[in-house]
């Protein structure tokens, strides 16, 4: 077989040169525990807050309000259920309401399901446009005088729809002057690609993952305004200003830094206009050669590297499958998900039906991507299909 092709961006980046340099050094020679008050262990917890003071700068914020994580899934759990914990212990009696969306992450979904399904709070699922998009005006309508929280993903990690995150905030800003209701976004996804200024965006959190950023894997960031209440999920050693307890993943830390620090670098803005070219060549090829292909979500308010098309009398994982036969890496929707055979909720959020829902494909380029490769995977992609219409009609 000939070398294989990734495509699939979204779920896991190669970790850059630059950021696996930075790291080297904490895993063989400066390997001490960031809480030691030796010379060891100042030298990691000095090149911990270096990191820290990088992703601050990325997001406009102070170094104090950066915590670090496991990982993204960490992250948005101690938003999700760190608000909601708190806000019980100060009001016992009453029974809090979250806002979000049915096209969230399963990181997000998840915890507020099992808080909404033990009735320790209410949720008010919004519903997105037919091009996955939530209106603002929805949000401010659903408020209640007991809401906590809205969460709401920047950019979709299936059909890289963009929301409106900007406007949400300032919505929040005007109707309620920001005294009562906290405002969550997980940037995952839009990290690379997007402008995550905290200010900007009127968000009191947000959600980073190194994985997805060209960093290391098992280290996260959840950003958490200074003032914002919320009680931490484990508790030991206080790390990470009471939030995170537990010795800190120095290399992985360092990592996110690094990776942080090449977003920001201008280089980063060209090569994103390289690969939003390469992802419109794949949308007009696919559109035009192959019948009955369909673009979900948003021609124009979408992540510059995603395209997620849906074939008709097609069935996702088997195209999928197929194409990894031929060299080429693509996925059907979040690869949290993946494994599982249900049809995606993201896509019955837009109004789709199962058989509609499963026919999906999802590709995602990268830094690493060529136009060579994407003219191959096109010509790969056309005959996959046709081939797996052909077996069916046999």
């Amino acid at each position: 077989m000939s070398k294989r092709i990734y495509l699939d961006y979204a779920a896991s980046t190669p970790v850059d040169k630059e950021v696996m340099a930075a790291m080297s050094l904490y895993f063989k020679k400066e390997w001490g525990n960031p809480s030691s008050l030796h010379s060891f262990g100042q030298k990691a917890r000095a090149a911990m807050e270096s990191a820290r003071e990088k992703v601050a700068k990325f997001l406009s914020c102070q170094p104090l309000e950066v915590v670090f994580t496991s990982g993204a899934t960490e992250a948005n759990n101690l938003a999700i259920q760190g608000v909601a914990k708190n806000f019980k212990f100060q009001n016992p009696s009453v029974k809090p309401h979250i806002i979000t969306s049915a096209m969230e992450h399963e990181s997000i979904l998840s915890p507020i399901q099992e808080l909404e399904g033990r009735g320790i709070i209410e949720v008010t699922y919004v519903k997105p446009g037919k091009e996955g998009i939530i209106d603002p005006a929805d949000i401010g309508k659903a408020i209640k005088e007991n809401t906590i929280l809205i969460s709401i993903m920047y950019a979709n990690s299936e059909i890289g729809t963009i929301q409106p995150i900007a406007e949400i905030g300032a919505l929040l800003k005007v109707k309620d002057q920001r005294s009562k209701v906290l405002f969550h976004t997980d940037a995952v996804q839009a990290a690379q690609f997007l402008d995550c200024n905290v200010q900007k965006l009127g968000v009191d959190m947000l959600t980073l993952s190194s994985h997805k950023i060209y960093g290391p894997k098992g280290v996260g960031v959840l950003y958490i305004k200074e003032g914002t209440m919320l009680s931490p999920l484990n508790v030991g050693g206080g790390q990470e200003q009471g939030m995170r307890s537990g010795t800190e993943n120095v290399a992985g830390i360092v990592g996110i830094g690094a990776a942080v620090e090449e977003i920001r670098n201008p280089k980063a803005s060209v090569r994103n206009i390289k690969i939003r070219q390469l992802r419109d060549l794949l949308f007009k090829e696919v559109l035009k050669k192959i019948p009955g292909s369909l673009l979900t979500g948003s021609p124009t308010s979408r992540l510059p590297n995603n395209a997620h098309f849906r074939f008709q009398g097609i069935h996702g994982k088997d195209l999928a499958m197929l194409l990894d036969q031929k060299g080429f890496a693509v996925s059907t929707g979040s690869a949290c998900s993946e494994k599982t055979e249900e049809p995606s909720k993201v896509l019955l959020a837009l109004g789709l039906n199962i058989e509609e829902s499963l026919s999906a494909l999802r590709v995602t380029l990268g830094k690493q991507t060529t136009k060579e490769e994407v003219v191959k995977f096109i010509k790969t992609l056309c005959f996959s299909v046709e081939k797996l219409r052909a077996n069916k009609v046999q």
